[in-house]
Protein backbone atom coordinates (compact mmCIF):
# COMPACT_ATOMS: atom_id res chain seq x y z
CA UNK A 1 0.00 0.00 0.00
CA UNK A 2 1.30 3.45 -0.89
CA UNK A 3 1.95 6.04 1.74
CA UNK A 4 -0.27 9.11 1.63
CA UNK A 5 2.61 11.40 0.80
CA UNK A 6 5.63 9.47 -0.52
CA UNK A 7 7.14 12.72 -1.81
CA UNK A 8 8.20 13.55 1.76
CA UNK A 9 10.87 10.83 1.59
CA UNK A 10 14.34 12.25 1.03
CA UNK A 11 17.12 10.14 -0.41
CA UNK A 12 20.49 10.06 1.37
CA UNK A 13 22.10 11.79 -1.61
CA UNK A 14 20.16 14.96 -0.71
CA UNK A 15 22.24 15.45 2.42
CA UNK A 16 25.52 14.97 0.58
CA UNK A 17 24.63 17.41 -2.20
CA UNK A 18 23.42 19.99 0.34
CA UNK A 19 26.74 19.69 2.17
CA UNK A 20 28.71 20.25 -1.02
CA UNK A 21 26.68 23.29 -2.08
CA UNK A 22 27.04 24.85 1.36
CA UNK A 23 30.83 24.94 0.85
CA UNK A 24 32.56 27.77 -1.03
CA UNK A 25 32.50 27.35 -4.80
CA UNK A 26 35.10 24.69 -5.59
CA UNK A 27 33.94 22.27 -8.26
CA UNK A 28 31.28 21.67 -10.85
CA UNK A 29 28.86 19.30 -9.09
CA UNK A 30 27.97 16.41 -11.39
CA UNK A 31 24.83 14.40 -10.51
CA UNK A 32 24.72 11.28 -12.68
CA UNK A 33 22.62 8.14 -12.78
CA UNK A 34 20.03 6.19 -14.78
CA UNK A 35 16.68 7.54 -15.87
CA UNK A 36 13.94 7.80 -13.23
CA UNK A 37 16.41 7.50 -10.35
CA UNK A 38 15.23 10.88 -9.03
CA UNK A 39 18.17 13.13 -9.98
CA UNK A 40 16.09 16.10 -11.13
CA UNK A 41 13.61 15.83 -8.26
CA UNK A 42 16.45 15.62 -5.74
CA UNK A 43 18.19 18.71 -7.11
CA UNK A 44 15.01 20.76 -7.55
CA UNK A 45 13.83 20.10 -4.00
CA UNK A 46 17.22 20.92 -2.56
CA UNK A 47 17.94 24.14 -4.41
CA UNK A 48 14.39 25.34 -3.74
CA UNK A 49 15.24 25.37 -0.04
CA UNK A 50 18.60 27.16 -0.31
CA UNK A 51 17.38 30.73 -0.74
CA UNK A 52 19.63 31.47 -3.70
CA UNK A 53 18.71 32.50 -7.26
CA UNK A 54 18.51 29.43 -9.48
CA UNK A 55 18.70 29.04 -13.25
CA UNK A 56 17.41 25.61 -14.29
CA UNK A 57 17.61 24.52 -17.94
CA UNK A 58 17.19 21.12 -19.58
CA UNK A 59 18.62 19.86 -22.84
CA UNK A 60 16.18 16.93 -22.88
CA UNK A 61 14.51 17.95 -26.13
CA UNK A 62 13.79 16.04 -29.35
CA UNK A 63 16.24 18.27 -31.23
CA UNK A 64 19.82 18.28 -30.03
CA UNK A 65 21.07 21.65 -28.85
CA UNK A 66 24.53 23.08 -29.47
CA UNK A 67 27.29 24.38 -27.19
CA UNK A 68 25.95 27.91 -27.63
CA UNK A 69 22.90 26.88 -25.59
CA UNK A 70 25.13 26.21 -22.59
CA UNK A 71 26.72 29.64 -22.97
CA UNK A 72 23.30 31.33 -23.14
CA UNK A 73 22.15 29.68 -19.93
CA UNK A 74 25.47 30.40 -18.23
CA UNK A 75 25.30 34.11 -19.08
CA UNK A 76 21.82 34.41 -17.57
CA UNK A 77 23.03 32.69 -14.39
CA UNK A 78 26.06 35.00 -14.27
CA UNK A 79 23.82 38.06 -14.17
CA UNK A 80 21.82 36.53 -11.32
CA UNK A 81 25.02 35.71 -9.43
CA UNK A 82 26.26 39.29 -9.74
CA UNK A 83 22.98 40.62 -8.31
CA UNK A 84 22.82 38.07 -5.49
CA UNK A 85 24.39 38.06 -2.05
CA UNK A 86 27.85 36.69 -1.38
CA UNK A 87 26.36 33.17 -1.50
CA UNK A 88 25.88 33.68 -5.24
CA UNK A 89 23.54 31.82 -7.59
CA UNK A 90 23.07 28.26 -8.85
CA UNK A 91 23.04 27.07 -12.46
CA UNK A 92 21.53 23.64 -13.16
CA UNK A 93 22.06 22.06 -16.57
CA UNK A 94 19.97 18.90 -16.99
CA UNK A 95 20.60 16.09 -19.54
CA UNK A 96 23.83 17.83 -20.49
CA UNK A 97 25.30 14.75 -22.21
CA UNK A 98 23.06 15.56 -25.19
CA UNK A 99 25.05 18.69 -25.99
CA UNK A 100 27.96 18.02 -28.37
CA UNK A 101 31.29 19.04 -26.80
CA UNK A 102 29.47 20.20 -23.67
CA UNK A 103 32.49 19.68 -21.43
CA UNK A 104 34.77 21.92 -23.50
CA UNK A 105 32.28 24.79 -23.29
CA UNK A 106 31.75 24.23 -19.57
CA UNK A 107 35.52 24.21 -18.97
CA UNK A 108 36.02 27.56 -20.70
CA UNK A 109 33.15 29.25 -18.85
CA UNK A 110 34.09 27.74 -15.49
CA UNK A 111 37.68 28.90 -15.84
CA UNK A 112 36.50 32.43 -16.70
CA UNK A 113 34.37 32.53 -13.54
CA UNK A 114 37.23 31.14 -11.47
CA UNK A 115 39.52 33.96 -12.60
CA UNK A 116 36.89 36.61 -11.77
CA UNK A 117 35.81 34.82 -8.55
CA UNK A 118 32.19 34.87 -9.56
CA UNK A 119 30.10 32.99 -6.92
CA UNK A 120 28.22 30.80 -9.38
CA UNK A 121 27.67 27.17 -8.34
CA UNK A 122 27.13 24.84 -11.29
CA UNK A 123 25.25 21.52 -11.14
CA UNK A 124 25.30 19.21 -14.14
CA UNK A 125 22.78 16.36 -14.41
CA UNK A 126 22.90 13.44 -16.82
CA UNK A 127 21.08 10.13 -17.31
CA UNK A 128 23.89 8.47 -19.27
CA UNK A 129 26.79 8.16 -16.80
CA UNK A 130 29.15 6.70 -19.41
CA UNK A 131 28.72 9.71 -21.70
CA UNK A 132 28.97 12.12 -18.78
CA UNK A 133 32.21 10.48 -17.70
CA UNK A 134 33.72 10.83 -21.16
CA UNK A 135 33.19 14.58 -21.13
CA UNK A 136 34.55 14.96 -17.62
CA UNK A 137 37.75 13.06 -18.20
CA UNK A 138 38.40 14.70 -21.57
CA UNK A 139 38.02 18.34 -20.58
CA UNK A 140 37.12 18.94 -16.95
CA UNK A 141 39.87 17.12 -15.08
CA UNK A 142 40.34 18.67 -11.66
CA UNK A 143 37.22 20.84 -11.98
CA UNK A 144 34.40 18.50 -10.95
CA UNK A 145 33.20 16.01 -8.38
CA UNK A 146 30.49 13.44 -8.98
CA UNK A 147 27.47 12.39 -6.96
CA UNK A 148 26.10 9.11 -8.32
CA UNK A 149 22.35 8.59 -7.91
CA UNK A 150 21.59 4.87 -8.32
CA UNK A 151 18.34 2.98 -8.75
CA UNK A 152 16.24 3.02 -5.59
CA UNK A 153 17.10 0.34 -3.04
CA UNK A 154 14.62 -1.81 -1.13
CA UNK A 155 15.15 0.31 1.99
CA UNK A 156 14.23 3.44 0.04
CA UNK A 157 11.16 1.93 -1.63
CA UNK A 158 10.00 0.60 1.73
CA UNK A 159 10.52 3.99 3.40
CA UNK A 160 8.78 5.94 0.62
CA UNK A 161 5.98 3.54 -0.34
CA UNK A 162 5.74 0.92 2.39
CA UNK A 163 6.72 -1.91 0.02
CA UNK A 164 7.33 -5.47 1.20
CA UNK A 165 10.39 -7.42 0.08
CA UNK A 166 8.23 -9.37 -2.41
CA UNK A 167 6.96 -6.08 -3.88
CA UNK A 168 10.53 -4.92 -4.37
CA UNK A 169 11.83 -8.16 -5.86
CA UNK A 170 9.09 -8.10 -8.50
CA UNK A 171 8.51 -4.38 -9.15
CA UNK A 172 12.10 -3.20 -8.68
CA UNK A 173 13.28 0.28 -7.79
CA UNK A 174 11.51 2.78 -10.08
CA UNK A 175 9.66 5.27 -7.83
CA UNK A 176 7.75 6.83 -10.73
CA UNK A 177 6.11 3.47 -11.49
CA UNK A 178 5.13 2.74 -7.88
CA UNK A 179 1.58 4.21 -8.12
CA UNK A 180 0.82 1.81 -10.99
CA UNK A 181 1.47 -1.56 -9.33
CA UNK A 182 -2.23 -2.07 -8.60
CA UNK A 183 -2.65 -2.26 -12.39
CA UNK A 184 0.06 -4.75 -13.47
CA UNK A 185 -0.48 -4.38 -17.23
CA UNK A 186 -0.33 -0.62 -17.03
CA UNK A 187 2.77 -0.86 -14.83
CA UNK A 188 4.45 -3.14 -17.38
CA UNK A 189 3.65 -0.79 -20.28
CA UNK A 190 5.06 2.15 -18.35
CA UNK A 191 8.33 0.34 -17.66
CA UNK A 192 8.68 -0.85 -21.26
CA UNK A 193 7.62 2.33 -23.05
CA UNK A 194 8.60 5.18 -20.73
CA UNK A 195 11.76 3.74 -19.24
CA UNK A 196 13.27 0.96 -21.34
CA UNK A 197 12.49 2.39 -24.76
CA UNK A 198 13.37 5.95 -23.74
CA UNK A 199 16.69 4.88 -22.24
CA UNK A 200 17.66 2.86 -25.32
CA UNK A 201 16.50 5.33 -27.95
CA UNK A 202 17.54 8.59 -26.25
CA UNK A 203 20.46 7.66 -24.01
CA UNK A 204 22.14 5.02 -26.14
CA UNK A 205 21.13 5.07 -29.83
CA UNK A 206 20.81 8.84 -30.15
CA UNK A 207 24.12 9.64 -28.47
CA UNK A 208 26.43 6.79 -29.48
CA UNK A 209 27.40 5.18 -32.73
CA UNK A 210 25.43 1.94 -33.01
CA UNK A 211 25.60 0.30 -36.42
CA UNK A 212 23.16 -2.46 -35.48
CA UNK A 213 20.43 -1.04 -33.25
CA UNK A 214 18.29 -4.17 -33.59
CA UNK A 215 21.18 -6.25 -32.27
CA UNK A 216 21.61 -3.93 -29.30
CA UNK A 217 17.90 -4.21 -28.45
CA UNK A 218 17.98 -7.99 -28.66
CA UNK A 219 21.11 -8.04 -26.51
CA UNK A 220 19.29 -6.03 -23.86
CA UNK A 221 16.33 -8.43 -23.94
CA UNK A 222 18.69 -11.40 -23.64
CA UNK A 223 20.55 -9.83 -20.71
CA UNK A 224 17.25 -9.38 -18.87
CA UNK A 225 16.14 -12.93 -19.66
CA UNK A 226 19.46 -14.45 -18.57
CA UNK A 227 20.28 -12.12 -15.67
CA UNK A 228 22.38 -14.05 -13.16
CA UNK A 229 23.83 -16.43 -15.74
CA UNK A 230 27.35 -16.67 -17.16
CA UNK A 231 27.17 -16.54 -20.95
CA UNK A 232 30.01 -16.16 -23.45
CA UNK A 233 29.71 -13.60 -26.23
CA UNK A 234 30.01 -16.42 -28.75
CA UNK A 235 26.97 -18.15 -27.25
CA UNK A 236 25.13 -14.82 -27.15
CA UNK A 237 25.75 -14.33 -30.88
CA UNK A 238 24.39 -17.81 -31.52
CA UNK A 239 21.27 -17.08 -29.51
CA UNK A 240 20.81 -13.71 -31.21
CA UNK A 241 21.31 -15.23 -34.67
CA UNK A 242 23.28 -12.23 -35.87
CA UNK A 243 26.35 -11.98 -38.07
CA UNK A 244 27.99 -9.55 -35.65
CA UNK A 245 31.20 -10.11 -33.75
CA UNK A 246 32.31 -10.41 -30.16
CA UNK A 247 33.85 -6.93 -30.10
CA UNK A 248 30.58 -5.32 -31.23
CA UNK A 249 28.58 -7.24 -28.64
CA UNK A 250 30.97 -6.30 -25.83
CA UNK A 251 30.76 -2.64 -26.89
CA UNK A 252 26.96 -2.71 -26.90
CA UNK A 253 26.91 -4.26 -23.43
CA UNK A 254 29.18 -1.44 -22.22
CA UNK A 255 26.73 1.12 -23.65
CA UNK A 256 23.78 -0.53 -21.89
CA UNK A 257 25.79 -0.60 -18.68
CA UNK A 258 26.61 3.09 -19.09
CA UNK A 259 22.88 3.81 -19.27
CA UNK A 260 22.31 1.97 -15.98
CA UNK A 261 20.32 -0.87 -17.52
CA UNK A 262 22.32 -4.13 -17.70
CA UNK A 263 25.97 -5.04 -17.36
CA UNK A 264 28.37 -7.96 -17.72
CA UNK A 265 30.28 -8.85 -14.55
CA UNK A 266 33.82 -10.09 -15.03
CA UNK A 267 35.27 -13.21 -13.42
CA UNK A 268 37.45 -12.54 -10.40
CA UNK A 269 41.01 -13.55 -11.12
CA UNK A 270 43.15 -11.24 -9.00
CA UNK A 271 44.80 -10.16 -12.25
CA UNK A 272 43.53 -7.17 -14.27
CA UNK A 273 44.87 -8.58 -17.55
CA UNK A 274 42.95 -11.82 -17.11
CA UNK A 275 39.79 -9.97 -16.05
CA UNK A 276 39.46 -8.20 -19.38
CA UNK A 277 39.19 -11.45 -21.32
CA UNK A 278 36.74 -13.29 -19.07
CA UNK A 279 33.27 -14.55 -19.95
CA UNK A 280 30.66 -12.12 -18.55
CA UNK A 281 27.90 -12.84 -16.07
CA UNK A 282 24.81 -10.89 -17.12
CA UNK A 283 23.24 -8.65 -14.51
CA UNK A 284 20.37 -6.15 -14.51
CA UNK A 285 20.57 -2.95 -12.47
CA UNK A 286 16.84 -3.13 -11.66
CA UNK A 287 14.65 -6.26 -11.49
CA UNK A 288 11.73 -4.35 -13.06
CA UNK A 289 13.60 -4.75 -16.35
CA UNK A 290 13.11 -8.53 -16.01
CA UNK A 291 9.53 -8.71 -14.78
CA UNK A 292 7.99 -6.05 -17.01
CA UNK A 293 8.44 -8.37 -20.00
CA UNK A 294 7.71 -11.75 -18.37
CA UNK A 295 3.91 -11.47 -18.68
CA UNK A 296 3.29 -12.66 -15.11
CA UNK A 297 1.74 -11.04 -12.05
CA UNK A 298 3.51 -10.93 -8.69
CA UNK A 299 1.37 -13.81 -7.42
CA UNK A 300 2.17 -15.92 -10.48
CA UNK A 301 5.89 -15.14 -10.29
CA UNK A 302 5.97 -16.00 -6.58
CA UNK A 303 4.97 -19.64 -7.24
CA UNK A 304 7.38 -20.00 -10.17
CA UNK A 305 10.36 -21.16 -8.10
CA UNK A 306 12.90 -20.89 -10.91
CA UNK A 307 11.90 -17.34 -11.83
CA UNK A 308 11.67 -16.27 -8.19
CA UNK A 309 15.13 -17.64 -7.49
CA UNK A 310 16.52 -15.62 -10.40
CA UNK A 311 14.75 -12.50 -9.11
CA UNK A 312 16.26 -12.94 -5.65
CA UNK A 313 19.77 -13.37 -7.04
CA UNK A 314 19.31 -10.52 -9.53
CA UNK A 315 18.01 -8.18 -6.81
CA UNK A 316 21.09 -8.90 -4.69
CA UNK A 317 23.27 -8.46 -7.79
CA UNK A 318 21.54 -5.18 -8.64
CA UNK A 319 22.17 -3.88 -5.11
CA UNK A 320 25.85 -4.72 -5.51
CA UNK A 321 26.08 -3.46 -9.12
CA UNK A 322 24.59 -0.08 -8.20
CA UNK A 323 27.14 0.25 -5.40
CA UNK A 324 29.93 -0.65 -7.84
CA UNK A 325 28.66 1.94 -10.34
CA UNK A 326 28.88 4.55 -7.58
CA UNK A 327 32.48 3.57 -6.89
CA UNK A 328 31.75 2.05 -3.47
CA UNK A 329 33.20 -1.35 -4.42
CA UNK A 330 34.31 -3.59 -7.27
CA UNK A 331 32.02 -6.45 -8.29
CA UNK A 332 32.84 -9.82 -9.90
CA UNK A 333 31.73 -13.43 -9.99
CA UNK A 334 33.90 -16.56 -9.78
CA UNK A 335 33.75 -19.98 -11.43
CA UNK A 336 36.16 -22.88 -11.86
CA UNK A 337 34.71 -25.97 -13.49
CA UNK A 338 31.67 -26.95 -11.39
CA UNK A 339 32.60 -24.65 -8.49
CA UNK A 340 31.24 -21.11 -8.40
CA UNK A 341 30.56 -18.08 -6.23
CA UNK A 342 27.60 -15.85 -7.10
CA UNK A 343 29.34 -12.55 -6.36
CA UNK A 344 32.78 -11.40 -5.29
CA UNK A 345 33.01 -7.92 -3.81
CA UNK A 346 36.29 -6.09 -3.35
CA UNK A 347 36.68 -2.96 -1.24
CA UNK A 348 40.32 -1.94 -1.17
CA UNK A 349 42.15 -5.15 -0.30
CA UNK A 350 39.13 -6.69 1.42
CA UNK A 351 37.52 -9.46 -0.66
CA UNK A 352 34.11 -10.93 0.22
CA UNK A 353 32.57 -14.06 -1.33
CA UNK A 354 28.76 -13.84 -1.50
CA UNK A 355 26.34 -16.73 -2.08
CA UNK A 356 22.62 -16.15 -2.67
CA UNK A 357 19.92 -18.71 -1.90
CA UNK A 358 16.18 -18.23 -2.39
CA UNK A 359 15.27 -21.18 -0.11
CA UNK A 360 16.71 -23.35 2.63
CA UNK A 361 19.98 -24.90 1.50
CA UNK A 362 22.68 -27.28 2.71
CA UNK A 363 25.23 -25.73 5.04
CA UNK A 364 28.22 -26.65 2.85
CA UNK A 365 29.14 -24.43 -0.08
CA UNK A 366 32.13 -25.97 -1.86
CA UNK A 367 32.42 -23.07 -4.33
CA UNK A 368 32.88 -20.54 -1.54
CA UNK A 369 35.42 -22.73 0.24
CA UNK A 370 37.39 -23.30 -2.97
CA UNK A 371 37.41 -19.58 -3.81
CA UNK A 372 38.55 -18.57 -0.33
CA UNK A 373 41.35 -21.13 -0.46
CA UNK A 374 42.49 -20.05 -3.93
CA UNK A 375 42.42 -16.30 -3.26
CA UNK A 376 43.01 -16.16 0.50
CA UNK A 377 39.67 -14.46 1.05
CA UNK A 378 38.55 -14.44 4.68
CA UNK A 379 35.06 -12.94 4.40
CA UNK A 380 32.10 -15.09 3.41
CA UNK A 381 28.44 -14.08 3.30
CA UNK A 382 25.31 -16.15 2.69
CA UNK A 383 22.20 -14.22 1.72
CA UNK A 384 18.80 -15.92 1.94
CA UNK A 385 18.18 -19.47 3.06
CA UNK A 386 19.78 -19.92 6.50
CA UNK A 387 21.91 -16.80 6.12
CA UNK A 388 21.25 -13.06 6.21
CA UNK A 389 17.61 -12.35 5.24
CA UNK A 390 17.34 -10.87 1.76
CA UNK A 391 15.34 -7.89 3.05
CA UNK A 392 18.01 -7.10 5.65
CA UNK A 393 20.83 -7.28 3.10
CA UNK A 394 19.01 -5.03 0.63
CA UNK A 395 18.16 -2.51 3.34
CA UNK A 396 21.76 -1.65 4.19
CA UNK A 397 24.62 -0.14 2.14
CA UNK A 398 26.98 -2.60 0.51
CA UNK A 399 29.97 -1.07 2.31
CA UNK A 400 28.55 -2.25 5.64
CA UNK A 401 28.61 -5.86 4.43
CA UNK A 402 31.86 -5.84 2.45
CA UNK A 403 34.26 -3.92 4.65
CA UNK A 404 35.46 -3.96 8.21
Amino acid sequence: MLRKNPQTYRRPQSLELARRLAEPRRFIQVVAGPRQAGKTTLVQKLIGEMGRPVRYASADEPTLRGPEWIEQQWQIARREALQASELGAILVLDEVQKIPNWSETAKRLWDEDTRTRLPLHVIVLGSAPLLIARGLTESLAGRFETLHVPHWSFGEMHAAFGWSIDDYLFYGGYPGAAPLISEPRRWGRYIRESLIETSISRDVLLLSRVDKPALLRRLFEMACRYSGQVLSFTKMLGQLQDAGNVTTLAHYLDLLSGAGMVCGLQKYAGDAARLRGSIPKLQVFNTALMTSVCGLTLAQARIDHELWGRLVESAVGAHLANAAAAGDCELFYWRERSLEVDFVVRVGRQVTAIEVKSGRSPTMYPGTAAFCAAHRAQRKLLIGGDGVPVAEFLSRPVAEWASG
